[in-house]
């Protein structure tokens, strides 16, 4: 077994996260495919549109009846009908006639464009004359120009916005086949970390990364499923994490990783059926004692017991675990939209580990700037008055005031960095 500080580079435990594969799959009603993940390629069943349909509200003429038309020479038309909205068009349009039509009209036999009202001038109820020259399928969507019957509309994948879920409600699409959303157990260890409701003695602590752990997972689109306190107790904590993996695709443990209780965490894990160590350290501050391993097809997860190190690491890591579990083949996208600032002060670092700094931003005028909150990992304060964090790179000795940098937006979803 590796040494916990033979720690890998965070991009050597991206490497391992993105081997996993989704936790399962299901088919949900259409009205629940929202920010779901499409488990196969979804092909059209038919074209779309399905006929010929106006985008302007006009004439439906045939276009070369039009040709040389101007504002001087205006061209002549016969009115010979009208389309109305939602019914099948029975008007033939002939050379030299005009029917009228409304946007998303479905053009009549014979016409192939539409001359816009504007430029329609009605000289009578059956003349009008047309001040413009149209092209033929101008101002008209033809059927197919959305998605040809059996191209490939959706990939497998892919994660339904609501335009997503619009083009398979044009389709007649009401189930949809979706990889399952991951359920994550979350355990909290620490003989002094006590219920959010209880008054803490002197030495114990409210139980903070149950919650912020819980509202991460349920933002990054996993289901949380709380499994309580646990004592420093090998027995308690086997057992619980056991009951875990049954009800769970993953497992985190938050506290069981910092000096101290990490040996305890690391040997329930050991004793676990199939068990595979991949991470035992990372090189990243804070957050340098995770340990990231594999009981069978479960991913189980140490996280540090400080809040700060734990939600960082949640965020930068957990959050990439969870896009694989959700089948999500996008790129991951760094934590959140990304801003550019200019930084107030230096920020030291050491080589050899990447380091997340929590940033408050600041706007004047047009000029953000990004003021470094520094403090230590087991404060909360730092994070509730951030913006958001700046990566210094592990090949660095730290970033220089007035430099620009890259702010990483607290958003927990498609997390994940490069």
């Amino acid at each position: 077994m590796e040494s916990f500080f033979e720690v890998k580079r965070p991009d050597e435990v991206f490497a391992i996260i993105d081997r996993l594969s989704p936790a399962g799959e299901e088919t949900i009603p259409l009205t629940e495919a929202l920010d779901r993940v499409v488990n196969r390629d979804l092909t059209a069943p038919e074209d779309l549109p399905g006929f010929y349909r106006s985008t302007m509200d006009g004439y439906a003429v045939q276009a070369k009846g039009t040709f040389g038309a101007s504002e001087g020479l205006p061209a002549l038309f016969q009115v010979t009908g009208e389309v109305f909205m939602g019914r099948a068009v029975r008007i033939v349009v002939n050379q030299g006639q005009a029917v009228k039509i409304p946007t998303g009209g479905m053009l009549p036999e014979g016409a192939d464009s539409v001359v816009m009202k504007e430029y329609c001038h009605r000289l009578d109820d059956e003349t009008i004359e047309v001040s413009r020259t149209v092209s033929p399928l101008e101002n008209v969507i033809a059927p197919g120009d959305d998605f040809r019957k059996g191209t490939v509309f959706l990939k497998k994948g892919h994660r339904l916005r609501p335009q997503d879920v619009g083009v398979m409600a044009g389709f007649g699409v009401t189930e949809v086949p979706v990889f399952r959303r991951p359920c994550i157990a979350i355990i909290s260890t620490g003989d002094e970390v006590v219920p959010v409701d209880r008054t803490p003695l002197p030495g114990q602590v409210r139980d903070i990364n149950q919650y912020t752990l819980t509202a991460l997972c349920r933002k990054a689109g996993a289901e949380p499923i709380c499994m309580g306190l646990c004592p420093d107790s090998f027995d308690t904590l086997r057992e619980t994490v056991e009951r875990g993996l049954v009800q769970a695709d993953s497992v985190w443990i938050s506290g069981g990783s910092s000096v101290g209780t990490r040996d305890l965490t690391l040997r329930v894990f050991e004793s676990l059926p199939d068990f595979e160590l991949l991470v035992h350290g990372i090189s990243i501050s804070p957050g340098k004692p995770t340990i990231i391993g594999r009981s069978g097809t479960r991913t189980i997860i140490g996280l540090p017991g400080h809040v700060a190190s734990a939600l960082v690491v949640a965020g930068v890591f957990m959050t990439r675990i969870i896009s694989r579990l959700s089948g999500y083949a996008g790129l991951p996208r760094p934590w959140g939209a990304d801003v550019e600032a200019e930084l107030s002060r230096n920020i030291p670092s050491a080589n050899g580990r990447e380091e997340y700094v929590r940033v408050k931003l600041i706007e004047t005028g047009a000029r953000l700037t990004a003021v470094p909150l520094f403090g230590k990992s087991g404060l909360i304060s730092t994070l509730v008055d951030a913006d958001g964090l700046v990566r210094i790179d592990m090949n660095t000795e730290g970033l220089y005031q007035g430099e620009r940098v890259k702010v990483m937006l607290f958003d927990y979803r498609d997390g994940g960095l490069r």
